[in-house]
């Protein structure tokens, strides 16, 4: 087995619920690395997400318009067997702080373990980045943050829609 990795194609899979800055940075990250990227929204019950997997491409689609090379798509079981599916060789995954590392290598080793012919491969986002996650996002809207500098615009409207609905059922 040859150690050469295919680099015409990455995936950058998530739950990206909601889609932010962060992602977006990631994605224009990879996208200067890899003539092709594949944002793939994971269907992960686990993290119960508040948008459904359409709802979440969607919103890519829109935050993604002025970047050629970059595809969005979604996927049901391992990112591994997805990667496979689409001829990928190269996972990419966003490394915001130090506590998100162990997490992260420990899911690559595993992904090495079931698919040793896939690399990961980490990006670090912005700075102004690097302390955001979906999940404190969703909290903080539900209090009423201005996220402005966080989500697209169609995002934050979305997300305090999707909210406000929740909070009046």
């Amino acid at each position: 087995m040859s150690n050469k990795v295919d680099f015409k194609r990455a995936i950058y899979a998530g739950s990206f619920d909601p889609v932010t800055y962060g992602h977006i940075d990631l994605i224009k990250r990879a996208r200067e690395i890899f003539p092709e990227v594949i944002v793939a929204v994971a269907h992960n019950l686990h993290k119960r997400p508040i948008f459904s997997v359409e709802e979440r491409r969607r919103m890519l689609e829109k935050a993604i318009l002025d970047m050629p090379g970059v595809l969005i798509d979604d996927f049901k079981g391992l990112v591994v067997d997805y990667a496979r599916h689409k001829n990928a060789k190269v996972l990419i995954r966003g490394v915001r702080m130090i506590s998100d590392f162990e997490y992260e290598f420990q899911m690559a080793l595993t992904n090495r373990k079931l698919a040793s012919d896939i690399e990961t491969i980490f990006l670090m986002p912005n700075e102004s980045y690097s302390y955001i996650s979906s999940r404190l996002l969703k909290e903080a809207a539900s209090l009423g943050a201005d996220l402005s500098c966080f989500l697209p615009l169609h995002v934050m409207k979305a997300l305090r829609k999707r909210l406000n609905e929740v909070k009046y059922k």
